[in-house]
């Protein structure tokens, strides 16, 4: 096994059959510790790659992620997490894992081991050189990804990567490589557990600065959230409410009339 594959070492911690549910929550626990420190070695590649999809949207452009298994699964949540949260259209950022929306709940098998897959998954969403491509992969070594990666930098398309080994041929392929090395799972090579966390949390980042740096928030508000629930209107009064200085009454209303809570604030007039 190459010595740089982190995510495949075994454990720190050896007899987990005969550990207390104490003592195995308490090591997780330990072991997880080390997730936003490994991350944080990482900020300025992540800016990096924050700052040329900023850059690319602005220009009318999308952000793609790429993964299998754990990895697609992380990609697809965060982008199917972005329109509600910050009032976007659904292509703004797109999550494709191998095997199609099948392998969001069964695994699918061989799907990660196509080299050309997803470029043909991309070619769906016409893909171009006004995007951005990341691919998601712990091990740095899923064929899925790093065909998809390869051929969209061989097209002129912008690329990045997200994973969890040193000097993977993922990153080899990426030109904006982000290697959160998080050390051996805790158990033995179940990337779903350090390593998945260390992707959400990027994830999170890029998403979410991208979205901020490109008007979706104002304050520390989100704005231009979708009210599709009772928690959310309700969040949305309360916004208004507390950024106009007015009642709950007279907010509500605002929100009402106008649909979002950029718009109630917009248009309020005393």
């Amino acid at each position: 096994m190459d010595n740089k594959q982190s995510t495949e070492r075994s454990s720190n911690y050896d007899h987990l059959e005969k550990m207390s549910s104490r003592e195995l929550l308490s090591n997780m626990n330990k072991e997880d510790q080390s997730v936003p420190k490994a991350i944080e070695k990482k900020i300025p590649e992540i800016e990096k790659l924050v700052d040329v999809i900023v850059e690319k949207m602005e220009q009318g452009g999308r952000l793609f992620y790429i993964g299998a298994g754990t990895s697609g699964r992380l990609g697809v949540l965060d982008a199917s997490e972005i329109p509600p949260t910050f009032g976007v259209s659904g292509d703004w950022v797109i999550g494709l894992i191998a095997g199609g929306d099948t392998a969001l709940r069964n695994a699918v098998e061989n799907a990660e081991d196509d080299t050309e897959q997803a470029w043909k998954d991309l070619q769906e969403f016409h893909i171009s050189e006004k995007d951005v491509l990341v691919g998601i992969a712990a091990s740095g070594t899923t064929p899925y990804v790093i065909g998809g990666v390869k051929k969209a930098r061989k097209e002129g398309i912008t690329t990045g990567c997200i994973t969890c080994n040193e000097g993977s041929p993922l990153a080899a392929e990426a030109e904006y490589a982000i290697e959160c090395v998080v050390g051996p799972e805790f158990v033995t090579g179940s990337t779903r557990m350090k390593s998945g966390t260390a992707q959400k949390l990027v994830l999170n980042m890029i998403s979410t600065s991208t979205m901020i740096k490109m008007g979706r928030v104002k304050g520390n508000k989100m704005v231009d959230m979708q009210l599709s629930n009772k928690k959310l209107v309700n969040r949305g009064v309360k916004m208004i409410m507390e950024e106009l200085k007015i009642g709950e009454e007279q907010a509500a209303q605002l929100l009402k009339e106008h649909g979002s809570v950029r718009k109630a604030c917009e248009n309020y007039s005393n």
